[in-house]
């Protein structure tokens, strides 16, 4: 994986909306939640944390979109890609859908979440794997030992 100081550059699907992540994420996830599921078409959503301060957004103007209460679900206007999500509950990170960085490949979720609602034949390579959300409490030790692992 990129060291701290590494820089990684990442779109939408239209190319609209370009995105520049600094260092390595926080963490990295995949949820499994049927919301994600509806949102991306797909098994699961991906994402990739990081400090708010580490993550450029340039070109278009995100939109809101999805959920529109304690989470924000950015997503590009032109293509409606969904791009990355804020929320009080995130403070000062945000959460990076990891494929829209070019090195989506080095982003394998290290957790899996909303297990309770994951589809019967999906499987990540995730370490932790929670039925809901992890506590709040438990984020400081998890992100702990993802930086611990990819050091």
């Amino acid at each position: 994986m990129s060291d701290d100081t590494s820089i990684h550059a990442g779109s939408c699907r239209c190319g609209q909306v370009q995105l520049k992540v600094r260092g390595k994420p926080l963490m990295t996830m995949a949820c499994h939640c049927t919301g994600c599921q509806k949102m991306t078409a797909s098994a699961f959503s991906l994402s990739a944390l990081y400090p708010l301060d580490a993550v450029e957004v340039h070109g278009l103007e995100p939109v809101i979109g999805g959920m529109h209460g304690d989470l924000h679900h950015n997503f590009c206007p032109h293509c409606l890609s969904w791009i990355f999500t804020r929320g009080k509950m995130f403070g000062p990170m945000i959460n990076v859908r990891a494929t829209m960085l070019d090195n989506a490949a080095e982003l394998a979720p290290f957790i899996e979440t909303c297990t309770d609602e994951k589809l019967p034949w999906a499987t990540t390579p995730a370490v932790h794997s929670y039925n809901k959300f992890p506590p709040m409490e438990a984020f400081a030790q998890l992100m702990q030992e993802y930086a611990m692992a990819d050091a």
